[in-house]
């Protein structure tokens, strides 16, 4: 699973990507200071088998801090986008070519309403944030648009002879953007169209498919940024009147916490409600007002910085992903090396007993006989849908994992 970090020029992307995983990036006050995708990995959180069973669980492929899991994600870094961009206006083809590969975006907002349309700073409050996140959707279904119009009449008349199925005509178009039939099922399904008679679906038909497949196939949330400066409240309402999941933001804050914790002198932890001041003898007048500033207006006001909930909503909301607990032993829950719950893999809601020994590796799942779920001690079979927080151990004809 991969999420991409989208937005028009100097919002706060690569701050939040810089916030979310300690990634160096340069940050500056102006257009296009992302101009290669920068790719890093940050973490979900979520609440760790070891208490639920009451073991100490050594962790190797992610964390643990206090009961807490810390599961390892890709997150990548989008060059900014402006209107036309579909037509390679500004870095369009550059941004659009870095957001095929992704799963869902996090769409980072000015909500301050500082920046115009180009990413220029403006006076705060002068610009409305929600034709941001318009403009963000037509460029995304335009450019879609574009790739699946080539000979299209041509292809439909052949979905309609009988000699081309429409759903392989768009997988043949639509190949490397991360789109699955499921997807373009949906979207059929939602727009009440016809899959068999293309033909008759006028452009506003075609078009309205298209921003269906774009909402099914790349999901998005906003993360409200800037949600510290007093033009955002009433703008981060209005957003949220949009439909969409909303994570009130501030990015800036979260990126000056998570360095300070770094050089200890504060002890915070990113989604932390507040944090407390370590060395207060080691800062400066002014760092130490800028700390009391961000919980004055951040913390106190809503909650969290926002940035961990925005990643932990896009892969568990967005990208309906759960966390399994795969072990050799379902008594002792530990590997073959007596290590207790090793490991956690994120994986969508539906997934089965098999395709997760798959995922682990292809011969447990080519030699797949049954799997244990570690609570009840019950056999289950390759068909088995996993569930959120499962612990299960798969049998195989040649080992356990």
């Amino acid at each position: 699973m991969l999420v991409g970090i989208v937005g028009k020029p100097n919002t706060g992307k690569s701050t939040f990507f810089s916030a979310s995983t300690l990634v160096p990036v340069e940050i500056a006050s102006y257009p296009f200071t992302t101009i290669k995708p920068n790719r890093g990995i940050g973490y979900v959180q979520a609440p760790c088998a070891c208490k639920e069973f009451n073991v100490k669980d050594h962790p190797v492929n992610s964390l643990c801090v206090n009961g807490t899991r810390l599961i390892p994600v890709e997150l990548i870094d989008c060059a900014g986008l402006v209107p036309g961009a579909w037509q390679g206006r500004g870095l369009g083809n550059q941004f659009l070519d870095e957001i095929r590969k992704a799963d869902a975006l996090i769409h980072i907002v000015d909500a301050a309403g500082a920046t115009d349309f180009e990413g220029r700073v403006c006076e705060p409050g002068s610009h409305d944030p929600v034709e941001d996140v318009k403009f963000l959707e037509r460029e995304i279904a335009m450019w879609m648009a574009n790739i699946v119009k080539r000979e299209w009449p041509k292809l439909a008349r052949k979905v309609e002879g009988g000699t081309k199925d429409l759903f392989d005509v768009l997988e043949e178009r639509l190949s490397g953007l991360s789109i699955k039939r499921s997807h373009m099922f949906k979207a059929v399904s939602s727009t009440g169209l016809n899959p068999e008679k293309p033909t008759t679906w006028s452009e506003d038909d075609f078009l309205n498919f298209i921003d269906a497949l774009r909402r099914e196939s790349k999901p998005m949330l906003i993360a409200a940024n800037k949600v510290d400066m007093p033009t955002a409240e009433d703008n981060l309402r209005r957003l949220r009147e949009l439909g969409y999941v909303v994570v009130p933001c501030c990015a800036e804050a979260e990126l000056t916490l998570r360095r300070a914790a770094e050089r200890r002198l504060v002890d915070y932890r990113p989604g932390d409600s507040d944090f407390k001041i370590l060395k207060p003898d080691a800062l400066t007048t002014a760092q130490r007002r800028a700390l009391e500033a961000v919980r004055a207006r951040v913390m106190l006001k809503y909650g969290s910085t926002g940035v961990q909930e925005a990643i932990d909503a896009a892969f568990f909301k967005l990208l309906n992903a759960i966390v399994v607990y795969p072990v050799a032993n379902a008594e002792s829950l530990t590997d073959h090396e007596g290590r207790a719950l090793p490991d956690a893999y994120l994986v969508t809601r539906g997934t089965t007993a098999r395709q997760l020994a798959y995922m682990i590796h292809t011969e447990l799942g080519e030699t797949f006989i049954y799997a244990v779920d570690a609570r009840d001690k019950r056999r289950v079979g390759e068909g088995y849908v996993l569930k959120d927080k499962d612990v299960i151990s798969i049998i195989s004809a040649r080992r356990r994992a």
